[in-house]
């Protein structure tokens, strides 16, 4: 998944001003609100570009201010969710020339190590597993926003981008070498727990 996965708030150690530990702890993901995203994008034979989401899907990160290396996020992913509004195309994407989710139903995102530069830009290591094949992928991080909500409680949001090869994770559909690299974009909102 895209960078699937997740789960940056460690680009927030950079955010100048007030006192960053005040923003330390667990997020869960706000799957009440709806307000998250696992979208891809792929080329269709190099000719158009096809779209989809996962519509159902629900994790959390720790945020730790003060040693940002030790921050977190672990996601898991319905894969019969997926969505490309298409109802046909989306039976086949739950097939074994793609997704299998008879055979595996979650694809999980779990992180190994944060990496921060001295522009404030997070990095998120993690192994993504998909398809029963797990493999390490780098997500590209940025702090979208975080501070109180309208509710009484603390929100903080990223987004994350990734991409891979559907070689990489079993995937044995070829559509031809256009075709061979998913990218992947997540937006998550973590309300504090």
């Amino acid at each position: 998944m895209k960078k699937l996965l997740l789960a940056s708030a460690v680009t927030l150690t950079m955010v100048g001003g007030t006192q960053a530990s005040e923003h330390s702890g667990t997020y869960a993901f706000d799957t009440e609100g709806d307000h998250q995203f696992i979208t891809f994008k792929i080329s269709h034979l190099g000719y158009s570009w096809l779209y989809g989401r996962f519509n159902e899907f629900d994790g959390q990160f720790v945020y730790d201010a003060e040693n940002p290396e030790n921050s977190s996020v672990e996601v898991t992913v319905d894969t019969s969710s997926v969505d490309s509004n298409h109802a046909e195309r989306d039976k086949h994407l739950r097939e074994e020339d793609f997704l299998y989710v008879r055979e595996y139903p979650e694809a999980t995102f779990k992180s190994t190590k944060v990496v921060v530069d001295d522009k404030g830009e997070a990095d998120i290591i993690g192994d993504l597993t998909l398809r029963g094949v797990t493999k390490e992928i780098t997500l590209d991080v940025e702090m979208v926003g975080h501070g109180k909500d309208p509710w009484g409680g603390y929100r903080m949001g990223f987004e994350a981008g990734t991409e891979f090869k559907l070689t990489d994770f079993g995937i044995p559909m070829d559509l031809g070498k256009a075709s061979e690299t998913v990218e992947l974009i997540i937006s998550v909102e973590g309300v504090r727990q």
